[in-house]
């Protein structure tokens, strides 16, 4: 496991949906979620509102385990295809 490696959360909204019903067939809450992932409940709170987009290896990996879901099912590890820091989009604007 590479301690430098991030990974970008593809849909906060998709994150949102899987905690109301999770591999094991149960919700859990945000705080829960971070109880048991050991973050604070801010960082669940921003991934799900999009105000952070990435995490490392190792949250994206026990948030996943937590919910029961395969890695990639929510996140991209970042590198050359997939930006770390990508810039905000403009929702309003054309194609959305």
């Amino acid at each position: 496991m590479d301690p430098a490696q991030r990974y970008l959360l593809f849909k906060p909204e998709r994150l949102a949906l899987i905690m109301e019903r999770t591999g094991a067939g149960v919700e859990i809450s945000g705080r829960e979620l971070a109880a048991r992932v050991g973050v604070s409940h801010g960082t669940i709170q921003n991934l799900l509102n999009g105000t952070t987009r990435t995490t490392s290896e190792r949250v994206a990996q026990r948030i996943c385990q937590v919910t029961g879901v395969d890695l990639l099912v929510l996140w991209a590890p970042t590198g050359r295809s997939v930006p770390a820091d990508e810039p905000n989009e403009n929702k309003t604007g054309a194609g959305a």
